[in-house]
């Protein structure tokens, strides 16, 4: 059973035993926040040889990116790590041990319970809160800050994921630049969509979006490409408006459509490891949110990134930041054209795909070279247990 959380183990003094890290996950929307959350996990388990449980508040949406789990336990098992069904304020100062290392993931207020445990802990806890990834400058600065808490002895750190120097970085498995490598794309067609991957003058394009006003348009534009486009669309909320401009009642899994020189083909959705694969397969990702966002950027191919929107345009000077970085060494023509369509993709201006795809060749050669650059930082889960092993000597 359990240790009581008022005589809490010290995994980290003993050098025999693992670092223990309990990870906190607030299900806000979508898929972003479990995405990160999950792949750290499974990072830390596998590269860093923590004992890490996730505590999660929704499972089912956690069981569309892992399968295995199961949503009706409260406790189980995937992949090394311990999950927990985070159903009640109290339940994890009640029932569990408090670990070496504790992440608050995106803001999420931690039982209170817990942090009492937590500051009353012999040797405290490093206790890290985990932020949103964002490429804007002030990041850098306020990376690996403390703040103390008011009541308790005890500090939270600010820790950033970021695009530049001085900030977290952004994930990445040790094994990913390998399965990449030795990703077979004929095969991939064959097994994922059933047909042969198509010919060399297809551009073969990944849609996974929110929804979007500006979808229509690049749909005409595809469907009137002078060359052939193949979209493969992964189900999900921009399903709706594929199946609207064919004229279909839907889009779902294992459809197909065809218009003009625009071919289209439903996939379903996939579980993380296999979403790289799709990235792979394709000529231009189109992303949304955080964690497919990163995944574009390993990919090695371009992108246009969907920031998740925002009241008041708040988004667009994080998408601008963004675009700082990854645009930085481009051509003038090709830099000003990339801007503008990821601009346009995101609610300011509409899309000019011809004017865009023009500059293939540059965008090709940056997003190569930007995964080296950006793997020049180190990687999160990498960056993280660095710090923290610090703090625990």
């Amino acid at each position: 059973m359990p240790a009581s959380v008022e005589n809490p183990p010290v995994f980290a003094g003993n050098a025999d035993l693992r670092i223990a890290c309990d990870i906190f996950c607030e299900v806000i929307d979508n898929f972003g926040d479990i995405g990160v959350c999950w792949r750290l996990a499974r990072q830390l388990t596998t590269e860093h040889g923590w004992q890490v449980r996730l505590f999660v508040d929704d499972l089912k949406a956690f069981h569309a990116l892992c399968p295995a789990v199961d949503a009706g336990l409260a406790r189980q098992e995937a992949e090394g790590v311990v999950i927990e069904h985070w159903h009640a304020p109290t339940h994890a100062g009640d029932t569990l041990q408090i670990a070496d290392v504790v992440i608050e993931a995106f803001g999420c207020e931690l039982p209170a319970i817990y942090v009492t445990a937590m500051a009353r802990r012999e040797r405290k806890p490093v206790w890290l809160n985990l932020e949103y990834l964002s490429a804007e400058d002030w990041v850098a600065d306020f990376h690996l800050r403390p703040s103390p808490h008011p009541r308790h002895a005890i500090n939270k750190t600010f820790f950033f994921p970021g695009l530049g120097a001085g900030t977290g970085g952004v994930l990445k498995e040790r094994t990913l630049d390998a399965g990449r490598e030795a990703f077979q794309r004929d095969a991939w067609w064959q097994e994922r969509v059933g047909i042969s991957a198509p010919s060399a003058d297809t551009t073969v394009v990944s849609l996974f979006a929110y929804e979007n006003p500006a979808i229509d348009s690049l749909l005409e534009q595809w469907r009137d490409s002078p060359s052939p486009v193949a979209l493969l669309v992964p189900e999900g909320r921009i399903s709706g408006a594929i199946a609207r401009f064919f004229g279909l009642p839907g889009f779902a899994a294992g459809a197909k459509a065809e218009s003009g020189s625009l071919k289209a083909y439903a996939l379903g959705f996939v579980e993380q490891p296999l979403f790289d694969a799709l990235l792979w397969a394709s000529d231009i990702n189109f992303v949304r949110g955080e964690d497919s966002f990163v995944r574009a950027q390993w990919a090695q191919k371009p992108f246009v990134w969907q920031i998740y929107p925002q009241a008041d345009d708040a988004h667009l000077p994080k998408l601008d930041a963004a675009l700082a970085h990854y645009a930085n060494g481009l051509p003038e023509g090709a830099r000003t054209s990339l801007e503008r369509f990821w601009h346009a993709w995101n609610g300011a201006g509409t899309p000019d795909w011809p004017g865009f795809w023009r500059y293939r060749r540059d965008l090709e050669q940056r997003a190569a070279d930007w995964a080296l650059e950006l793997a020049g930082i180190g990687d999160l889960a990498g960056n993280l247990a660095e710090f923290a092993k610090s703090q625990l000597k």
